[in-house]
């Protein structure tokens, strides 16, 4: 893909941006429609059922790691120089961060793309809360909860590909990559055909995961026909979500980029997704404890999503496509915190006389 006529219309940045824009509108759409949601996937599952959230999380997920590696293994991606290999590793920050990133979504009743897509449906709570989410990601990043993201990622650090890429750590190497995929997506289908997942279950998730690999090859295609250095990056939420923030606050003239360009493309997606489908619809706060459950849940996806080096599909199912450790491990950490905090929280509450949600899609 020649990008070089692009880059005297819109600039390298711009490019870069309207890239962003694009495949954020697919996966804002694709998401909508389909329903995909890491905290939802945890609840059923926690709750002893692979039904319908579950499948469509399976074949978003498959669906990324099967394409991104068929992209490696053509040779028409490298992703040697991505974040994920090319720093340090943070083992400390991936198991605590996913920990209270998992622990959050619960909370918030969406991780952080959830969030995004349904405030574009007219969702406020998810409004507020993402935009809380943005806030204190930011502070994580640069303000008040920046010493403590950094004390807590410096607990355990690994560095070098051959300690973070899983391929190259466990012995099968980058050829398997492809094979691994496969199996997966294999599993993912007999999941989803036994929970009887619509057509829009089946376009919508797969269309997720083939955002993910679609970032990865638009981005490293800008990296090497770029004159400026270019990140080989894909699909994330917690940073551009608030580098997003940080753009409508501050004056004209800021830097954009892919991320800048993710998130409005991905509320544009599932704004136009929602309308196409008479699904728009103004939606609030229940009560106050309702509130604050949900400001706690964005703050602590906020600040774990920073320290663990991405959110639910930037560490997840982005850095999951490429076999990072600290993506694997963030994952792992985010299932278990979710199920025990919906055990301990949604189901015991319900047990109590409480009203925990319904196991339903969100």
């Amino acid at each position: 893909m020649d990008l070089t006529g692009w880059f005297e219309i819109f600039g390298e940045e711009g490019t870069s941006a309207i890239g962003g824009l694009l495949i954020g509108i697919a996966f804002g759409a694709f998401a909508q429609r389909s329903r995909f949601c890491l905290r939802a996937a945890v609840v059923e599952f926690a709750r002893g059922a692979i039904q319908l959230k579950v499948a469509v999380w399976l074949i978003a997920f498959a669906s990324a790691v099967f394409l991104t590696q068929a992209l490696i293994s053509l040779d028409m991606l490298d992703v040697s120089e991505a974040r994920q290999f090319a720093a340090r590793g943070s083992i400390s920050g991936a198991l605590i961060g996913g920990a209270l990133f998992g622990c959050g979504m619960v909370l918030a009743r969406g991780c952080a793309s959830r969030l995004l897509v349904l405030s574009a449906t007219g969702n406020l709570r998810a409004l507020l809360s993402g935009l809380i989410f943005a806030v204190a990601a930011e502070a994580s990043i640069h303000g008040l909860l920046s010493p403590l993201r950094d004390w807590l990622a410096g607990l355990w650090t690994v560095g070098g590909r051959d300690r973070l890429d899983l391929l190259q750590l466990l012995g099968p190497g980058p050829e398997a990559g492809l094979v691994i995929g496969l199996l997966f997506l294999s599993g993912a289908v007999f999941f989803a055909v036994r929970a009887r997942l619509g057509p829009w279950g089946w376009l919508g998730a797969a269309g997720v995961g083939a955002t993910v690999a679609a970032g990865w090859w638009f981005t490293y295609q800008l990296s090497f026909q770029a004159f400026e250095p270019m990140t080989v990056k894909s699909m994330t939420f917690t940073g551009p979500s608030a580098d997003t923030l940080m753009t409508v606050l501050t004056p004209p003239g800021t830097n954009i980029d892919f991320d800048i360009g993710l998130v409005p493309g991905v509320f544009i997606g599932a704004a136009i997704a929602a309308l196409a489908a008479r699904e728009w619809t103004l939606e609030g706060f229940r009560d106050g404890h309702s509130m604050r459950r949900y400001i706690a849940g964005a703050v602590l996806m906020g600040f774990g999503g920073m320290l663990a080096g991405g959110c639910a599909v930037g560490a997840g199912v982005t850095g999951g496509s490429i076999f990072a450790l600290t993506a694997w491990l963030t994952l792992s950490a985010m299932w278990a915190a979710a199920g025990l905090t919906d055990l301990l929280i949604d189901r015991r509450g319900a047990g109590a006389g409480g009203t925990a949600e319904a196991p339903a899609l969100p």
